[in-house]
């Protein structure tokens, strides 16, 4: 099982406590997660990444294993410790302003 750990508003969004645990077939990237999350939660959709485009939203990052995977391929493959839920994504709103 795959640990994903969302940020409070998208936890509220989804109806959800703490993290979420979803089963991803195959190898196990951005994209499968991140496709696994919205068929499990159909609310989240478009929330994280863009409905047409499937790129990530701005202001959304994703932090596997204290890296920043925000900007490497949706295809790459996600951390061994991510892959056998010993450690989970993180998806983290980013904050600007001034």
């Amino acid at each position: 099982m795959i640990r994903v750990v969302l940020p409070a508003h998208l936890r509220t969004l989804a109806h959800v406590d703490a993290e979420v645990k979803l089963s991803v077939d195959g190898n196990v990237t951005l994209r499968s997660v991140l496709d696994a999350l919205e068929a499990d939660y159909p609310m989240l959709r478009g929330t994280i990444r863009d409905h047409s485009s499937k790129r990530r939203r701005p202001f959304v990052r994703f932090f596997a294993c204290e890296e920043d995977f925000s900007h490497e391929s949706a295809d790459a493959l996600l951390p061994e410790a991510v892959a056998t839920g010993k450690e989970p994504l993180l998806v983290v709103g980013a904050i600007a302003g001034g």
